[in-house]
């Protein structure tokens, strides 16, 4: 005899994970690329996030591109748990307030199953990073993925964790 378990539907939604990806696109174009520019990016990743990041490499040469297999394409980290919790903490409570002429997330980057996608242009607004020492600068693109079933919840959610929106 098995037992069903039952789903609660009221239960409160949470953050499921959060994924950082850097692009470096057509930076990896240029001179000492993967003895210079890439081990400071994969420095700066850890030291904002405390984990080291994956390489992703192209899986087919497309030469209106100027890509080749086996390039890299990008980096990517993903959080869970306490490191996760740690990060969202740094991002709300001071990476975003730090950013120039911050306005506030738009609603907008909330998509329909409640993921919010934040893009930013410096990584220099985390604390960790002493610009004057930094000779790069990246931007990244920070993911959160929620339990949300719908949007509406996940708005509840990203308000309740503090993460700004821009008034409407």
């Amino acid at each position: 005899m098995e037992k069903k378990i039952k789903k609660n539907d009221l239960k409160n939604p949470k953050i499921e994970k959060v994924v950082i990806n850097v692009g470096v696109g057509k930076i990896s174009q240029q001179q000492e690329f993967e003895n210079k520019i890439l081990p400071e990016i994969i420095n700066g990743l850890s030291l904002i996030t405390g984990q080291k990041p994956v390489i992703c490499k192209s899986n087919k040469s497309i030469a209106g591109f100027k890509l080749r297999a086996g390039q890299t394409v990008g980096l990517k980290i993903t959080l869970r748990r306490q490191k996760m919790r740690d990060f969202v903490a740094k991002l709300v409570n001071i990476a975003l307030p730090r950013v120039r002429d911050f306005q506030g997330i738009s609603l907008k980057n909330i998509d329909k199953n409640g993921g919010l996608t934040i893009g930013m242009k410096e990584h220099i607004v985390f604390p960790e990073i002493d610009s004057d020492i930094s000779k790069f600068d990246f931007g990244l693109e920070i993911s959160i993925v929620s339990s949300a079933k719908n949007r509406e919840e996940a708005i509840n959610l990203y308000k309740s964790i503090g993460i700004p929106f821009k008034k409407s």
